[in-house]
């Protein structure tokens, strides 16, 4: 049975949107359907269709949503399929997943399960990109917002880029030095083709530190230029190192984003690594 996991509030999907997506799901009837209603949950009832006996577990939402259950489904044979309906869909978008619902939906039910890298950053999966700096900024400033969707995550950059200040951090035990973002990407964007790290593979066993050295307004203004046209890795104010394990040094209650979800640091101690083909996707 393909058990539904859907989050309601993700993207920016009217209701009668949502009405329609239902009904096209429910029109498989070998399948479960399961809406979640607070944060977080979406984890707990993948457990529970894992329980259950599921064949397949459809992941219904963002970035954030999918985070979620594939964090469940680490480490077991369910294969995890993805309906993108997101705000920036990074995951989806790396690996070429429809972002049309009916053509999502036929991949997730009948594609065919491949085996992808999982990053853990301390005791937290991410399977897109992790981050601090300028980037986990502009996730909690998002966060901190009713609405969702391109148009108020480009407000939230606007609202951070003004009042931001690059931020000090040690790289495997090395001495402190001051950078504007630090990125750890598994896949090659954050999310609508901003691409981040564009030669990330999700199978090649390897994570890309993307650090983008300490620079001013005009500079990262060009920065976020680069991202859109794909080209980031170019440029003299970016140096990306392939590694499959990294320890950085930053503070205690600070936002870092794991998948574009904004979350605070509970110890200055970042412990990053590579699990290789720890998840089963389909794509």
């Amino acid at each position: 049975m393909n058990f539904f996991i859907i989050n309601p509030n993700a993207g920016t999907n009217t209701p009668s949107h949502f009405k329609k997506l239902i009904e096209i799901i429910k029109e498989d009837a070998n399948c479960k359907i399961w809406e979640t209603t607070a944060p977080l949950e979406a984890y707990d009832i993948a457990q529970k269709a894992i329980q259950e006996g599921a064949s397949r577990i459809i992941a219904v939402g963002g970035d954030g949503t999918i985070n979620e259950v594939a964090s469940a489904l680490v480490g077991t044979n369910i294969p995890l399929g993805i309906i993108p309906i997101g705000s920036g869909n990074g995951l989806a978008r790396h690996l070429k997943i429809p972002l049309k619902i009916k053509k999502s939906l036929q991949l997730a039910k009948e594609g065919v399960p491949q085996k992808m890298d999982v990053g853990l950053l301390n005791d937290k999966y991410f399977f897109c990109t992790a981050g601090i700096g300028f980037d986990a900024s502009v996730a909690n400033e998002f966060a901190k917002g009713k609405g969702r969707g391109l148009i108020n995550y480009v407000k939230a950059t606007l609202k951070t880029i003004f009042k931001y200040q690059p931020i000090e951090v040690s790289i495997n035990e090395g001495p402190k030095e001051p950078v504007f973002s630090l990125t750890i990407a598994n896949a090659n964007q954050f999310g609508n083709n901003a691409y981040i790290s564009p030669l990330s593979d999700i199978q090649d066993g390897l994570l890309e530190i993307v650090k983008i050295y300490k620079i001013g307004l005009l500079r990262a203004f060009i920065i976020a230029i680069r991202l859109f046209k794909g080209d980031i890795h170019e440029s003299n104010k970016v140096e990306i190192t392939a590694t499959k394990s990294i320890h950085i040094k930053y503070k205690k209650d600070a936002p870092f984003h794991l998948d574009g979800e904004s979350i605070m640091t509970t110890a200055p101690d970042l412990a990053i690594k590579i699990i290789p083909k720890a998840l089963n996707v389909i794509c």
